[in-house]
C-alpha cells in the first residue's frame, strides 16, 4: 500500500571527503577532494528522500546554492502524485527561466536538478518501502515513462514508442531475473589511480585478482606516453591475458594524440579506451573511433544530458555508454538515455562518482527492465564507510541492495 507522504521542507548540506595517498587521482585531478552536494527532502512522516550530486570539492557550495532553488519546486507536494506525472515537473526545474540562462542542461544547475531528482525518487521507493530498482521493476511501462521528459528527442524516441520498448521487454523480464541471485559483475578502478607508483599498481591488481575482480581500470593521460605505455603493458602482464582491462585517459589528449596513442596502446589489447579527448568534441570522437579501430571508445562520463548523448548515440563512436545518474539531471534523465542507448544496442556501463551506491540500482533495472546487458559496473570503494548502507561487494560481485530507498544516505 502506498504511504502518503508529504515533503515539508529541503535541506541541503556540503559533504567533503579528503582521499589522500594519491586515491582517486587521475591525469586531470592530482589532488581530488570527493564531494557531494546532498538534497535531503523532509517529510511529515518519518522517512526523508536523499540525493546526491557528485563534485571535486571546490564549487561543491555552488551546487548547494542552485539545490535550494530548484527545490522549490517539490516543496509541499505529495510524492506519489509528484511522481505519478514526474517528468511534467522534471521539464520545470530544468527549463526554469531564471536558471536555463546558466546552462541549459548543464553545469551548476544540472548538477544541482540531479540532486533534487535523484532525493524525488528516493522518497518514492521509502514512501513504497522499496529499494529503488524494486521500485523501478513494479512500476508498469506507462508509469515509467510519465517519469520521463522526451522533449527533443522526437525523431528517435517517441512516448509510445518508449512505451513499446519497455512492454515488450517485460515480456521476457523473468529470464533476466537470475541476476537477482547470483549479484552483478564488477570491475575494479582503484588499482590503477594516476599518482600510484609502478609497485603499488602491481600489488593492486594481485589484490584485486584476489578479491574476485577480473577487470580493472588503469588511468592513463600523462604528459609522457611512453610511462603510459609502458603501465598499460604493466598492468597486462600482471592480470594475464584473461583480464579485462580499461584505459581511462580523462580527456587529456588532443585527436592526433589519441589516434597515435590509440594504436600504440592496441598491442596491450584494452577492452576500451575511455574518455580519449574533450567530451565535447564530437566529430573527433568519430574520426578518432575510425582510426583505433578495433579499439573501442567508452563515453559519457562527462556527458552532461540527453541531447549531447543523443548525437553521440546517433554518430556511432560511442561503444559503451557511461551516463552518470549525478552528471546529467538524475535518475529521469539517466533513464531516458538508457532507453536511447538500447534502441540504438548500445550497452550502459555507468561512471560511478557516486561510488556505486546509486548505480547498483540502476544497472539492476537497465538489465531486468529494459534488457540491457549485465556488462559490469565501475567499484571505487573510498566512500563507503560513510553510507548507511554502503555496497557491499563479494568475490568481485555487487550483492543485490535490500534497503528501501537507492542507498544515498550517508551517516551524519
Amino acid at each position: 500500500m502506498n504511504k502518503t507522504v508529504f515533503i515539508k521542507n529541503i535541506n541541503v548540506s556540503d559533504r567533503r571527503f579528503e582521499l589522500g595517498n594519491g586515491a582517486g587521482s587521475d591525469a586531470i585531478h592530482t589532488t581530488p577532494i570527493y564531494a557531494y552536494a546532498v538534497c535531503k527532502l523532509k517529510t511529515d512522516g518519518n522517512i526523508e528522500g536523499i540525493g546526491l550530486a557528485f563534485t571535486l570539492g571546490t564549487g561543491n557550495n555552488l551546487v548547494c546554492e542552485a539545490i535550494k532553488y530548484l527545490a522549490r519546486h517539490v516543496e509541499g507536494k505529495e510524492i506519489n502524485e509528484l511522481m505519478a506525472n514526474f517528468g511534467e515537473t522534471y521539464k520545470a526545474m530544468a527549463e526554469d527561466p531564471n536558471f536555463r540562462w546558466l546552462g541549459p542542461h548543464k553545469g551548476v544547475v544540472h548538477l544541482a536538478l540531479a540532486s533534487v531528482v535523484n532525493a524525488c525518487y528516493d522518497l518514492w521507493a521509502k514512501s513504497r518501502d522499496l529499494p529503488l530498482w524494486k521500485l523501478l521493476l513494479e512500476l508498469s511501462p506507462e508509469e515509467i515513462v510519465n517519469t520521463l521528459d522526451l522533449s527533443y528527442l522526437e525523431e528517435i524516441l517517441m512516448r509510445d514508442e518508449a512505451i513499446a520498448m519497455l512492454t515488450e521487454t517485460a515480456k521476457t523480464k523473468s529470464k533476466r531475473e537470475g541476476i537477482l541471485e547470483i549479484g552483478y559483475p564488477g570491475y575494479d578502478t582503484s588499482i590503477g589511480w594516476f599518482n600510484y607508483s609502478d609497485e603499488k599498481v602491481k600489488d593492486n591488481i594481485k589484490k584485486a585478482m584476489d578479491l574476485g575482480f577480473d577487470a580493472m581500470k588503469l588511468k592513463v593521460g600523462s604528459k609522457d606516453p611512453e610511462r603510459d605505455i609502458r603501465r598499460a603493458h604493466l598492468v597486462r602482464d600482471t592480470a594475464g591475458d584473461a583480464a579485462t582491462i580499461m584505459l581511462d585517459v580523462n580527456q587529456q589528449w588532443n585527436l592526433p594524440q589519441a589516434i597515435y596513442m590509440g594504436n600504440e596502446l592496441k598491442k596491450m589489447n584494452p577492452f576500451w579506451i575511455e574518455e580519449p579527448t574533450h567530451p565535447d568534441d564530437l566529430f573527433a570522437h568519430i574520426k578518432l573511433a575510425k582510426e583505433i579501430s578495433p579499439v573501442k571508445l567508452a563515453l559519457g562520463e562527462h556527458v552532461p544530458n540527453k541531447i549531447i548523448f543523443k548525437n553521440f548515440i546517433q554518430s556511432g563512436c560511442m561503444s559503451f555508454n557511461q551516463v552518470d545518474a549525478v552528471r546529467v539531471g538524475g535518475i529521469s534523465e539517466f533513464l531516458t538515455i538508457s532507453l536511447m542507448s538500447k534502441k540504438f544496442n548500445i550497452p550502459v556501463v555507468p561512471h560511478v562518482g557516486d561510488m556505486g551506491q546509486i548505480h547498483q540500482h540502476m544497472v539492476l533495472y537497465n538489465h531486468i527492465g529494459i534488457g540491457h546487458e549485465a556488462l559490469f559496473l565501475e567499484h571505487i570503494p573510498h566512500l563507503n564507510k560513510y553510507f548507511r548502507h554502503p555496497v557491499i561487494i563479494k568475490e568481485g560481485v555487487y550483492q543485490i541492495p535490500e534497503n528501501p530507498g537507492m542507498s544515498a544516505d550517508l551517516i551524519e
